[in-house]
């Protein structure tokens, strides 16, 4: 991550419950953007940091426990959507980030941030979803697989190296596939992604379209238009029947469209987030 550092992206650590947890953050002023990864971790979110920051904004991508560079380890008790957000929002609290706050989310960090939005236990003032499952678009066939039997590391490593070539689309090279792998070494890491995969449940989205059809917070979705899995026509869906939505296409991107048009993403999600309309 030589190029992070030298644009000030910077990775820091804070005590949450008696784990380290550890996060991306750019920016040392300004109004929060929290932003959650799913089956990936906070890596996802890197390209776009600098110019969250340049808009006057302080972006911070968190890892999950037991995910990315954090510690502790996930239970599919833990590893839960409801789950996740109580804990998103004992991390906010512990730091002292004022209510409403802007969040993000990606992947099942964006059913996450859905159930923070309908649900709570945190006021949020604007969401951005970024190829996000909705509605019954998840689990994927693919993670559903891993959970049949137990792999072995090696088939593990090599399922995830499959999935994220496929993900990044046109922004895959040798180098960037293994940093978005190199965490999944851990077992401990491995654990936690069975966990949240073991977890996941479109339940957990479904019952919270009665509540989002009644927000009027200001919402907006960024989605590459070559996911398999969460399909554009999810993002149509949600476009039309959400209030106050909007859909930003990235075409030639696929699940991780931050990696393929980092420029145009970054200009979109600030503009979203540092708009001081309603």
């Amino acid at each position: 991550m030589g190029k992070a550092t030298e644009i000030g992206v910077r990775r820091t650590t804070v005590q949450v419950g008696g784990e380290t947890i550890s996060c991306l953050t750019a920016g040392r002023d300004g109004p929060a953007v929290l932003l959650l990864h799913g089956t990936y971790w906070s890596r996802v979110w890197l390209p776009v940091l600098d110019g969250l920051a340049h808009a006057g904004l302080r972006p911070i991508a968190v890892d999950f426990p037991g995910l990315g560079r954090s510690g502790g380890e996930l239970t599919l008790e833990t590893a839960a959507v409801p789950a996740l957000a109580e804990w998103v929002a004992r991390f906010a609290a512990t730091l002292k980030i004022a209510e409403p706050i802007a969040v993000a989310g990606h992947d099942i960090g964006g059913a996450v941030a859905q159930h923070l939005l309908a649900k709570g236990p945190l006021g949020i003032s604007r969401l951005a979803l970024v190829n996000s499952v909705t509605y019954d678009s998840w689990p994927a066939p693919h993670v559903a697989r891993l959970l049949e039997r137990t792999a072995t590391p090696d088939e593990f490593l090599l399922a995830r190296r499959q999935a994220v070539t496929t993900d990044l689309a046109g922004a895959a090279t040798g180098q960037l596939i293994d940093e978005y792998l190199e965490p999944w070494a851990d077992p401990r890491s491995r654990r936690s992604w069975l966990a949240m995969a073991g977890a996941a449940e479109s339940r957990h989205t479904l019952d919270l379209v009665p509540a989002l059809r009644r927000s009027t917070t200001p919402k907006t979705l960024i989605w590459g238009e070559d996911d398999a899995f969460e399909r554009v026509e999810y993002a149509e869906k949600f476009a039309s029947e959400i209030p106050r939505t909007t859909l930003i296409r990235v075409p030639g991107a696929s699940h991780i469209p931050t990696e393929n048009a980092p420029g145009p993403i970054a200009r979109a999600l600030a503009g979203f987030f540092a708009n001081p309309q309603p």
